[in-house]
């Protein structure tokens, strides 16, 4: 955590005052602070609230006008306030007041820059990347060269493991199902609907992810990808629209490989395929999407592979 100067904070606190800020609230407990991971049915989600529904006093104080009942609910809470300072990601925390004004937010003295999140300690068991390409010799001849899009495994899901429904959260589960059945028809429609497991990682991911914009470090720096799925047939991502992450075409073929370090001193095992997508799915909002795409080429031993570690059952 880099905190800002006593000269930084005072451009901050001017660039607040003058106005057009957009900020997101975030309520924390003693155990968000404290890094412990509170499980999926006691999450919290960001609030945005607009530049013209607050202001911001000399004092350093900000006023929230017709606050929303979401908002209210935070009265008495601490609070993680994040916003952009000129594409910078900024935060700090304090706590939620009612005035005789309305709710206030005193600014403390600490405002911190937002940390890049690594994605490199997400792909210790596994990565992936995406080339336009379709020639699996010019992508391992040429892959620095190549335009490609990284992809990560997404946080909390278990991606080489059949999805169950138990793993969407409680709370998103009728949103979730409300967007199965939905794509469950369309799937049908286009044939591609196969067993149909690997929806259940796009319901979820529709579902329970939060619609509000998520504040970044750097204002659109673009994201990775992130893997929801995976097996010897299929492969399924998640994209946010507003981390700038790259959108796949549906029905359009990308070059894949994937990326399984192994412990010494065996080498690392890398799958070169193609795949197309199938189907694109996206919240109401449009905000969020997943990309179902199946493998339209894959060696006999790959497939062998994916399929042993998806199943830890032998392929005769």
């Amino acid at each position: 955590m880099e905190n800002l100067t006593g000269i930084e904070r005072e451009l901050v606190l001017q660039y607040l005052i003058d106005g057009n800020v957009p900020i997101t609230v975030t309520p924390i407990d003693d155990d968000d602070a404290k890094g412990k991971v509170k499980p999926a049915s006691t999450s919290v989600f960001p609030i945005a609230i607009k530049a013209e529904q607050q202001k911001v006093l000399r004092q350093g104080i900000i006023l929230l006008t017709n606050p929303s009942e979401s908002v209210r609910n935070f009265i008495g809470r601490n609070v993680k306030v994040e916003f952009y300072f000129n594409r910078l990601g900024l935060y700090f925390e304090t706590r939620i007041k009612e005035s005789s004004a309305g709710l206030a937010l005193i600014i403390p003295s600490a405002i911190s820059r937002i940390e890049e999140i690594p994605t490199q300690g997400r792909a210790t068991e596994f990565s992936a990347t995406l080339y336009y390409s379709l020639s699996r010799a010019s992508v391992e001849k040429d892959a620095e060269r190549s335009i490609h899009i990284e992809c990560v495994p997404a946080s909390g899901y278990d991606i080489f493991s059949k999805p169950v429904w138990k793993d969407i959260a409680e709370e998103a589960q009728q949103k979730a199902k409300s967007y199965l059945e939905e794509f469950i028809v369309h799937a049908r429609k286009q044939g591609v609907a196969g067993n149909g497991v690997q929806l259940i990682p796009v319901v979820r991911f529709l579902a329970e992810e939060n619609h509000v914009a998520k504040v970044q470090s750097v204002e659109g720096r673009a994201m990775p990808l992130e893997v929801l799925f995976a097996n010897h047939e299929r492969i399924v991502f998640g994209s946010r629209k507003d981390s700038q992450s790259q959108s796949l075409k549906e029905g359009c073929e990308y070059a894949l490989e994937m990326l399984f370090p192994m412990k010494r001193p065996l080498n690392d095992r890398k799958i070169f395929t193609t795949c197309r997508v199938e189907s694109v799915y996206s919240d109401d909002e449009k905000t969020t999407s997943c990309s179902v795409c199946r493998y339209t080429s894959i060696q006999e031993e790959d497939l062998r592979f994916l399929y042993e570690k998806c199943t830890n059952e032998k392929l005769i």
